[in-house]
Protein backbone atom coordinates (compact mmCIF):
# COMPACT_ATOMS: atom_id res chain seq x y z
CA UNK A 1 0.00 0.00 0.00
CA UNK A 2 1.39 3.57 -0.72
CA UNK A 3 2.31 5.51 2.28
CA UNK A 4 -0.78 7.94 1.65
CA UNK A 5 -3.69 5.61 0.56
CA UNK A 6 -6.62 7.33 -1.33
CA UNK A 7 -9.11 7.30 1.29
CA UNK A 8 -13.16 6.78 0.95
CA UNK A 9 -15.37 9.53 1.51
CA UNK A 10 -19.07 9.99 2.34
CA UNK A 11 -19.48 9.84 -1.46
CA UNK A 12 -18.90 5.98 -1.36
CA UNK A 13 -20.78 5.74 1.75
CA UNK A 14 -23.90 6.77 -0.15
CA UNK A 15 -22.94 4.49 -3.15
CA UNK A 16 -22.31 1.18 -0.40
CA UNK A 17 -25.86 2.55 0.83
CA UNK A 18 -27.50 1.43 -2.50
CA UNK A 19 -25.52 -1.74 -3.21
CA UNK A 20 -26.68 -2.84 0.08
CA UNK A 21 -30.27 -1.56 -0.04
CA UNK A 22 -32.48 -4.80 -0.01
CA UNK A 23 -29.83 -7.04 1.35
CA UNK A 24 -28.63 -5.21 4.64
CA UNK A 25 -31.62 -4.31 7.43
CA UNK A 26 -32.28 -0.51 8.14
CA UNK A 27 -31.89 -1.61 11.76
CA UNK A 28 -33.94 0.16 13.98
CA UNK A 29 -33.07 3.09 16.77
CA UNK A 30 -33.90 2.28 20.19
CA UNK A 31 -34.23 4.28 23.10
CA UNK A 32 -34.54 3.84 26.64
CA UNK A 33 -35.85 6.06 29.40
CA UNK A 34 -34.28 4.39 32.58
CA UNK A 35 -31.12 5.32 30.64
CA UNK A 36 -31.74 8.77 29.38
CA UNK A 37 -32.26 9.55 32.69
CA UNK A 38 -28.74 7.92 34.05
CA UNK A 39 -27.06 10.18 31.59
CA UNK A 40 -29.27 13.34 32.11
CA UNK A 41 -28.97 13.25 27.73
CA UNK A 42 -31.33 11.83 24.76
CA UNK A 43 -29.58 8.60 23.95
CA UNK A 44 -30.60 6.76 20.58
CA UNK A 45 -28.91 3.42 20.08
CA UNK A 46 -28.83 2.35 16.63
CA UNK A 47 -29.05 -1.90 16.96
CA UNK A 48 -26.56 -3.28 14.96
CA UNK A 49 -27.42 -6.77 16.91
CA UNK A 50 -30.34 -7.04 14.72
CA UNK A 51 -28.63 -6.94 11.64
CA UNK A 52 -28.08 -9.67 9.53
CA UNK A 53 -25.61 -12.35 10.94
CA UNK A 54 -26.27 -10.29 14.17
CA UNK A 55 -23.55 -7.02 13.55
CA UNK A 56 -22.66 -4.35 11.61
CA UNK A 57 -20.08 -6.59 9.40
CA UNK A 58 -22.31 -7.37 7.14
CA UNK A 59 -22.43 -3.83 5.59
CA UNK A 60 -18.87 -3.74 4.69
CA UNK A 61 -18.71 -7.30 3.53
CA UNK A 62 -21.52 -7.65 1.40
CA UNK A 63 -20.36 -3.91 -0.20
CA UNK A 64 -17.05 -4.98 -1.07
CA UNK A 65 -17.86 -8.49 -2.62
CA UNK A 66 -21.10 -7.00 -4.59
CA UNK A 67 -18.30 -4.95 -6.42
CA UNK A 68 -16.04 -8.17 -7.65
CA UNK A 69 -15.83 -8.89 -11.24
CA UNK A 70 -16.69 -12.12 -12.65
CA UNK A 71 -12.86 -13.55 -12.08
CA UNK A 72 -12.85 -12.19 -8.73
CA UNK A 73 -16.47 -14.03 -7.91
CA UNK A 74 -15.20 -17.44 -9.80
CA UNK A 75 -11.93 -17.63 -7.67
CA UNK A 76 -13.37 -16.66 -4.46
CA UNK A 77 -13.41 -14.13 -1.36
CA UNK A 78 -10.35 -14.99 1.89
CA UNK A 79 -10.34 -13.28 4.82
CA UNK A 80 -9.38 -13.40 8.68
CA UNK A 81 -11.53 -12.78 11.56
CA UNK A 82 -12.07 -13.53 15.12
CA UNK A 83 -16.00 -13.92 14.70
CA UNK A 84 -18.69 -11.28 12.61
CA UNK A 85 -16.58 -10.64 9.63
CA UNK A 86 -15.84 -13.75 9.47
CA UNK A 87 -19.78 -14.47 9.34
CA UNK A 88 -20.28 -11.33 7.19
CA UNK A 89 -17.97 -12.69 4.68
CA UNK A 90 -19.44 -15.88 4.90
CA UNK A 91 -22.65 -14.73 4.28
CA UNK A 92 -22.22 -12.22 2.06
CA UNK A 93 -20.63 -14.57 -0.32
CA UNK A 94 -23.05 -17.43 0.20
CA UNK A 95 -25.73 -14.55 -1.24
CA UNK A 96 -23.69 -13.80 -4.25
CA UNK A 97 -22.72 -17.37 -4.98
CA UNK A 98 -19.14 -16.29 -4.35
CA UNK A 99 -16.74 -18.96 -2.77
CA UNK A 100 -15.31 -17.92 0.64
CA UNK A 101 -12.29 -19.16 3.16
CA UNK A 102 -12.30 -17.83 6.31
CA UNK A 103 -8.98 -18.01 8.86
CA UNK A 104 -10.28 -17.73 12.28
CA UNK A 105 -8.66 -18.39 15.16
CA UNK A 106 -9.25 -21.16 17.17
CA UNK A 107 -10.66 -20.05 20.69
CA UNK A 108 -13.11 -17.76 18.30
CA UNK A 109 -16.42 -17.91 20.25
CA UNK A 110 -18.37 -21.37 19.33
CA UNK A 111 -21.33 -19.38 17.95
CA UNK A 112 -19.38 -17.47 15.47
CA UNK A 113 -17.53 -20.72 14.30
CA UNK A 114 -20.60 -22.43 13.66
CA UNK A 115 -22.37 -19.33 11.98
CA UNK A 116 -19.16 -19.01 9.51
CA UNK A 117 -19.57 -22.91 8.44
CA UNK A 118 -23.09 -22.76 8.03
CA UNK A 119 -23.05 -20.07 5.79
CA UNK A 120 -21.06 -22.00 3.68
CA UNK A 121 -17.58 -20.89 4.68
CA UNK A 122 -14.11 -22.98 4.59
CA UNK A 123 -12.57 -22.31 8.01
CA UNK A 124 -8.92 -22.36 8.16
CA UNK A 125 -8.08 -22.71 12.24
CA UNK A 126 -5.16 -20.49 13.41
CA UNK A 127 -3.66 -19.34 17.18
CA UNK A 128 -3.98 -15.96 17.67
CA UNK A 129 -1.32 -15.80 20.10
CA UNK A 130 1.24 -17.40 18.29
CA UNK A 131 0.71 -17.35 14.77
CA UNK A 132 0.19 -13.94 12.01
CA UNK A 133 -3.53 -14.22 11.00
CA UNK A 134 -2.67 -11.60 7.89
CA UNK A 135 0.46 -13.08 7.08
CA UNK A 136 -1.67 -16.70 6.62
CA UNK A 137 -4.72 -14.74 4.85
CA UNK A 138 -1.95 -13.20 2.08
CA UNK A 139 -0.25 -17.01 1.64
CA UNK A 140 -4.15 -18.31 0.59
CA UNK A 141 -4.68 -15.38 -1.32
CA UNK A 142 -1.80 -15.94 -3.40
CA UNK A 143 -1.39 -19.73 -3.53
CA UNK A 144 -5.28 -19.68 -4.71
CA UNK A 145 -6.05 -16.75 -6.84
CA UNK A 146 -8.08 -15.24 -3.86
CA UNK A 147 -9.33 -11.54 -3.49
CA UNK A 148 -8.39 -10.65 0.22
CA UNK A 149 -10.73 -8.76 1.75
CA UNK A 150 -9.57 -7.83 5.24
CA UNK A 151 -11.80 -7.06 8.77
CA UNK A 152 -11.28 -3.10 8.51
CA UNK A 153 -8.07 -1.64 6.29
CA UNK A 154 -10.18 -1.69 2.96
CA UNK A 155 -12.04 1.01 1.27
CA UNK A 156 -15.30 -0.87 0.38
CA UNK A 157 -15.25 -2.30 3.46
CA UNK A 158 -15.05 0.91 5.85
CA UNK A 159 -17.60 2.69 3.25
CA UNK A 160 -20.27 0.06 4.18
CA UNK A 161 -19.80 0.33 7.98
CA UNK A 162 -20.21 3.91 7.37
CA UNK A 163 -23.67 3.31 6.20
CA UNK A 164 -25.06 2.59 9.87
CA UNK A 165 -24.08 5.96 10.88
CA UNK A 166 -25.81 7.44 8.02
CA UNK A 167 -28.58 5.54 8.40
CA UNK A 168 -28.90 6.96 12.41
CA UNK A 169 -28.77 10.31 11.37
CA UNK A 170 -31.28 10.15 8.79
CA UNK A 171 -33.37 8.75 11.02
CA UNK A 172 -32.54 10.91 14.23
CA UNK A 173 -31.15 14.28 13.05
CA UNK A 174 -27.54 15.83 14.00
CA UNK A 175 -26.12 14.95 17.19
CA UNK A 176 -24.29 16.32 19.96
CA UNK A 177 -22.13 13.05 20.58
CA UNK A 178 -21.82 9.52 18.95
CA UNK A 179 -20.48 6.72 20.50
CA UNK A 180 -18.71 3.90 18.29
CA UNK A 181 -16.70 0.65 19.28
CA UNK A 182 -13.57 0.27 18.25
CA UNK A 183 -11.48 -2.53 16.88
CA UNK A 184 -9.67 -2.04 13.55
CA UNK A 185 -11.23 0.91 12.79
CA UNK A 186 -13.62 0.54 10.15
CA UNK A 187 -16.92 1.26 11.81
CA UNK A 188 -14.89 4.55 13.54
CA UNK A 189 -13.91 5.86 10.21
CA UNK A 190 -16.73 4.64 8.10
CA UNK A 191 -18.43 6.55 11.24
CA UNK A 192 -16.36 9.36 10.53
CA UNK A 193 -17.23 10.07 7.11
CA UNK A 194 -20.70 9.88 7.70
CA UNK A 195 -20.66 12.34 10.69
CA UNK A 196 -19.08 15.15 9.17
CA UNK A 197 -21.46 15.12 6.42
CA UNK A 198 -24.49 15.08 8.14
CA UNK A 199 -23.82 16.25 11.72
CA UNK A 200 -20.16 18.21 11.33
CA UNK A 201 -20.35 19.42 14.52
CA UNK A 202 -21.18 16.13 16.68
CA UNK A 203 -18.15 15.00 18.94
CA UNK A 204 -16.95 11.23 17.50
CA UNK A 205 -15.57 9.41 20.33
CA UNK A 206 -14.00 5.91 19.49
CA UNK A 207 -13.99 3.31 22.14
CA UNK A 208 -12.00 0.54 22.80
CA UNK A 209 -10.99 -2.39 25.28
CA UNK A 210 -9.21 -0.58 28.39
CA UNK A 211 -6.74 -4.01 27.83
CA UNK A 212 -6.20 -3.34 24.23
CA UNK A 213 -6.32 0.69 23.46
CA UNK A 214 -3.81 0.59 20.54
CA UNK A 215 -6.01 2.89 18.83
CA UNK A 216 -6.17 5.38 21.86
CA UNK A 217 -2.03 5.54 21.73
CA UNK A 218 -1.90 5.70 18.02
CA UNK A 219 -4.42 8.60 18.53
CA UNK A 220 -1.83 10.51 21.04
CA UNK A 221 1.07 9.63 19.30
CA UNK A 222 0.00 10.45 15.80
CA UNK A 223 0.87 6.96 14.48
CA UNK A 224 -0.17 3.43 14.19
CA UNK A 225 0.65 1.50 17.43
CA UNK A 226 0.95 -2.04 17.45
CA UNK A 227 0.29 -4.25 20.82
CA UNK A 228 0.12 -7.77 21.63
CA UNK A 229 -3.30 -9.34 21.49
CA UNK A 230 -5.37 -8.10 24.59
CA UNK A 231 -6.68 -10.48 26.33
CA UNK A 232 -10.49 -8.89 27.20
CA UNK A 233 -13.69 -9.95 26.84
CA UNK A 234 -14.66 -7.98 24.20
CA UNK A 235 -13.40 -10.69 21.46
CA UNK A 236 -14.67 -8.59 18.61
CA UNK A 237 -11.89 -5.56 19.73
CA UNK A 238 -8.99 -8.01 20.18
CA UNK A 239 -7.59 -6.51 17.28
CA UNK A 240 -3.73 -5.61 17.85
CA UNK A 241 -3.41 -2.29 15.51
CA UNK A 242 -4.92 0.41 13.43
CA UNK A 243 -5.10 0.05 9.28
CA UNK A 244 -3.34 2.63 7.16
CA UNK A 245 -7.03 3.99 5.95
CA UNK A 246 -8.44 3.57 9.27
CA UNK A 247 -6.04 5.62 11.22
CA UNK A 248 -5.93 8.12 8.59
CA UNK A 249 -9.61 9.11 8.29
CA UNK A 250 -9.78 8.60 12.64
CA UNK A 251 -6.70 10.93 13.18
CA UNK A 252 -8.31 13.59 10.86
CA UNK A 253 -11.98 13.22 11.61
CA UNK A 254 -12.58 11.99 15.41
CA UNK A 255 -12.77 13.99 18.49
CA UNK A 256 -11.51 11.44 20.94
CA UNK A 257 -10.97 8.01 21.36
CA UNK A 258 -11.81 6.57 25.05
CA UNK A 259 -11.93 3.21 26.99
CA UNK A 260 -13.99 0.79 28.49
CA UNK A 261 -13.67 -1.99 31.25
CA UNK A 262 -14.40 -5.45 31.30
CA UNK A 263 -16.55 -4.48 34.56
CA UNK A 264 -18.53 -1.95 32.51
CA UNK A 265 -19.29 -4.22 29.72
CA UNK A 266 -20.19 -6.61 32.01
CA UNK A 267 -22.55 -4.06 33.64
CA UNK A 268 -23.75 -2.59 30.00
CA UNK A 269 -24.79 -6.16 28.92
CA UNK A 270 -26.77 -6.43 32.29
CA UNK A 271 -28.50 -3.22 31.11
CA UNK A 272 -29.65 -3.99 27.70
CA UNK A 273 -31.23 -7.63 28.88
CA UNK A 274 -32.99 -6.76 31.24
CA UNK A 275 -34.27 -3.02 30.64
CA UNK A 276 -34.29 -2.83 26.67
CA UNK A 277 -34.52 -6.99 26.33
CA UNK A 278 -31.86 -7.19 23.89
CA UNK A 279 -29.20 -9.45 23.63
CA UNK A 280 -25.60 -7.11 23.36
CA UNK A 281 -22.13 -8.98 22.58
CA UNK A 282 -19.05 -7.16 24.65
CA UNK A 283 -17.83 -5.39 21.79
CA UNK A 284 -21.38 -4.21 21.17
CA UNK A 285 -21.50 -2.50 24.64
CA UNK A 286 -17.73 -0.16 24.58
CA UNK A 287 -20.42 2.86 23.12
CA UNK A 288 -22.67 2.73 26.43
CA UNK A 289 -20.34 1.66 28.47
CA UNK A 290 -18.25 5.21 27.70
CA UNK A 291 -21.21 7.19 27.18
CA UNK A 292 -22.08 6.44 30.74
CA UNK A 293 -18.55 7.10 32.08
CA UNK A 294 -19.14 10.37 30.25
CA UNK A 295 -22.23 11.47 31.59
CA UNK A 296 -21.35 14.36 33.25
CA UNK A 297 -20.05 15.57 29.99
CA UNK A 298 -23.33 15.00 28.10
CA UNK A 299 -25.77 16.15 30.24
CA UNK A 300 -28.74 17.80 27.84
CA UNK A 301 -27.08 16.44 24.82
CA UNK A 302 -28.19 14.18 21.98
CA UNK A 303 -26.11 10.98 22.12
CA UNK A 304 -25.81 8.21 19.29
CA UNK A 305 -24.58 4.59 20.59
CA UNK A 306 -23.91 2.40 17.82
CA UNK A 307 -24.42 -0.91 19.13
CA UNK A 308 -21.85 -3.03 16.95
CA UNK A 309 -23.13 -6.69 17.12
CA UNK A 310 -24.96 -9.50 19.46
CA UNK A 311 -23.13 -12.72 18.91
CA UNK A 312 -22.43 -14.15 21.64
CA UNK A 313 -23.09 -17.65 23.01
CA UNK A 314 -25.59 -18.08 24.82
CA UNK A 315 -23.25 -19.95 27.57
CA UNK A 316 -20.99 -17.61 27.87
CA UNK A 317 -24.05 -14.82 27.81
CA UNK A 318 -25.33 -16.27 31.22
CA UNK A 319 -22.25 -16.46 32.52
CA UNK A 320 -21.40 -12.80 32.26
CA UNK A 321 -24.74 -12.13 33.74
CA UNK A 322 -23.74 -13.73 36.62
CA UNK A 323 -20.43 -11.96 36.83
Amino acid sequence: MTEHPILPTYHDVVAAAARIKGHAHRTPVMTSRTMNREIGAEVFFKCENLQRMGAFKFRGAFNALSKFDERQRRAGVVTYSSGNHAQAIALSASLLHIPATIVMPNDAPAAKMAATRGYGGNVVIYDRYTEDREQIGRALAEKHGLTLIPPYDHPDVIAGQGTAAKELLEDVGELDALFVSLGGGGLLSGSALSTRALSPHCALYGVEPAAGNDGQQSFRSGSIVHIETPKTIADGAQTQHLGQYTFAIIKRDVTDIVTASDDQLVESIRFFAERMKIVVEPTGCLGIAAARAMKDQLQGKRVGVIISGGNVDIDRFCTLLHA
